[in-house]
């Protein structure tokens, strides 16, 4: 059967099983790149390839949102502009599934409430553990904080190296692509816009 699990002691030492169908593809890829699975340095690689790949995409087992539903509300009358500044985080483009490594910067602007600061952290790694383009990860994290916290308005600037693009194809290190979302009060607003892309540095 394709579903497999490889016998072995990984399931006793507390490992994440890894399908032999799963393993087999990765021979396959080590193969075709030219390489020998079966010697040594290589032949547990794609059981660790495997799990490698299960962390990168953790967030596809979770919803986002979920942080965003413990909320505070005695914050002393507080209704000025939240800001998280550059928030590491790595994912993984869906073209090529190379690592894409930046940060982000998260903003809101609340109404009558506030959630934790970390969670804006969360939000951003539950949307950047999956298969991704920066643009579109932008505007996820942008709209689950939106949409949950109801704020008057969110910012998020993204900042990031490709690696399919400075490790392979064309080949140029050093480069960062910078995206934006911005919504409510810093979309229509020019004030409030100026003032939250200042305090992001940009």
């Amino acid at each position: 059967m394709s579903s497999l699990i490889a016998p072995d002691e990984d399931v006793e030492r507390g490992k994440v099983p890894v399908p032999m169908e799963v393993q087999e593809a990765i021979r396959t890829l080590i193969r075709w790149a030219g390489d020998d699975p079966t010697r040594e340095g290589l032949r547990d690689t794609p059981k660790r390839v495997a799990r490698a790949w299960k962390e990168y995409c953790l967030g596809y087992g979770e919803d986002p949102a979920i942080h965003l539903s413990r909320v505070f509300e005695e914050v002393g009358g507080y209704d000025e502009l939240v800001l998280l500044k550059d928030i590491p985080f790595q994912s993984h483009c869906e073209h090529h599934m190379a690592p894409i490594i930046g940060k982000a910067s998260i903003a809101y602007m609340p109404t009558d409430r506030v959630v934790g600061i970390s969670k804006l952290a969360r939000v951003l790694h539950g949307f950047s553990r999956r298969l991704q383009v920066q643009e579109r990860l932008t505007a996820e994290v942008a709209r689950c904080i939106w949409e949950n916290l109801k704020p008057h308005g969110v910012a998020v600037v993204i900042e990031a190296s490709h690696s399919c693009m400075t490790a392979r194809g064309v080949r140029t290190p050093g480069v960062e692509m910078v995206t934006s979302k911005l919504l409510g009060c810093f979309l229509d607003d020019n004030r409030s816009r100026k003032e939250v892309l200042s305090l992001m540095g940009y």
